[in-house]
């Protein structure tokens, strides 16, 4: 799946608006939880900056997407207002050089776990068949597991010990714009695309830093049910 420009998912969000119709289906409304299942495609959008000295002039850093399964939970305060949070595995990104250091290959592994707590506002009667809404959260941007490659130490370290780094963690704002559709009384689809801002700090073994600018989008689909 790739990722949708936001404009994209603008489009979509007003044609599914347009044919909304009301049905019997009970779409989410106050004191009622929803529990979705599905996958999350979450592909960072990294803007990287130079390993500090001892390294080559503009020794830049890419990191690779992944895709894990999600189950989300939902709980309406009003028919309109709800909140959010998803629970699910870690995502596995692999950190590549870029710029300068862009034939070196792989440089190390990270696992990443964003939990995020939104609040949401979702439009029309909560009979209606088609809801967009839209969020806003606070994210927990929490690295662990970082693995460095002999290639990162050969740049950072030649002739010492094995190079290991860490990725400091952040607290940090996201926005999510989404639709649900209700096919029955108590089963639904979602579609959801979330962007959050994120800037953080690698820290090297060997003494040398790397600011990153990360910024993850995230494209998540699954089949929730409302109890």
């Amino acid at each position: 799946m790739k990722v949708m420009k936001a404009n994209a998912l603008i489009k979509l969000v007003a044609v599914t608006a347009a044919l909304v119709a009301a049905s019997g289906a009970q779409a989410q409304s106050a004191g009622q939880w929803t529990l979705k299942a599905g996958v999350n495609k979450l592909t960072p959008k990294v803007e990287s900056g130079n390993v500090t000295a001892p390294a080559l002039p503009n020794s830049k850093a890419d990191i690779s997407g992944d895709t894990e399964p999600i189950l989300v939970v939902t709980y309406g305060i009003t028919d309109n207002i709800s909140v959010e949070t998803a629970l699910g595995l870690p995502y596995k990104h692999e950190i590549f050089g870029a710029d300068a250091i862009a034939g070196t290959g792989k440089l190390g592994e990270v696992q990443a776990l964003p939990p995020t707590l939104f609040a949401q506002y979702r439009f029309f009667d909560p009979k209606s068949m088609v809801r967009p809404y839209v969020g806003a959260g606070l994210t927990y941007a929490w690295f662990r597991k970082t693995t460095g490659s002999g290639a990162l130490t050969a740049l950072t370290n030649v002739g010492g010990p094995p190079t290991t780094f860490e990725i400091d963690n952040k607290f940090t704002g996201t926005a999510q714009l989404g639709v649900a559709v209700n096919f029955s009384e108590r089963w639904f689809a979602d579609l959801g695309v979330t962007k959050t801002w994120l800037k953080t700090k690698v820290h090297f073994s060997s003494g040398q830093t790397q600011d990153m600018k990360l910024d993850p989008v995230g494209v998540n689909f699954g089949i929730g049910y409302k109890f």
